[in-house]
């Protein structure tokens, strides 16, 4: 069976940034299982998988527009650190959840000023180049209720 909409795939994946980092991977654990066109996974990966078999391995590479996409200023900005009452220790790449304009969505830590705390409400993987290097395990195709619920179930 070939990957199409309406199915339920496994992959075993590594990710690696241009640099050859590994920023992620599957490899060892259980694969990763996603309903193929309801938007699970990034498009940049998803187009790449799409008519590809069990056994099937490829390396993909996403840019960020089909990926977590560029990075957008206004997700970054100061707050004052008088928000953070109650949190003694506040650190570098420390995250938190944040209200915006756009609902409840983490925030991490990118500089820390005396009065000021810089927040980055920006996909950690935005604005990179991905490397996805998968394997196909299993696909299938999908139930009544896993197709309602636009996931695996």
């Amino acid at each position: 069976m070939q990957i199409a909409n309406n199915t339920v795939v496994s992959i075993h994946y590594t990710l690696t940034n241009t640099d050859g980092n590994v920023m992620d991977s599957s490899v060892g654990q259980e694969p990763l299982a996603y309903l193929h066109g309801a938007s699970n996974i990034i498009p940049g990966l998803e187009n790449a998988l799409l008519g590809k078999s069990v056994g099937d391995s490829l390396e993909v590479t996403v840019d960020p527009t089909l990926g977590y996409g560029d990075i957008r200023e206004e997700m970054i900005q100061d707050v004052d650190r008088s928000n953070f009452a109650g949190i003694d220790e506040i650190e570098v790449g420390m995250q938190f959840m944040a209200q915006t304009p756009w609902g409840e969505q983490p925030v991490t830590v990118i500089a820390i000023e005396d009065d000021s705390i810089t927040l980055d409400g920006n996909h950690p993987l935005a604005g990179q180049t991905l490397i996805f290097n998968v394997e196909v395990v299993t696909v299938r195709e999908a139930t009544a209720e896993e197709l309602a619920a636009g996931s695996v179930q």
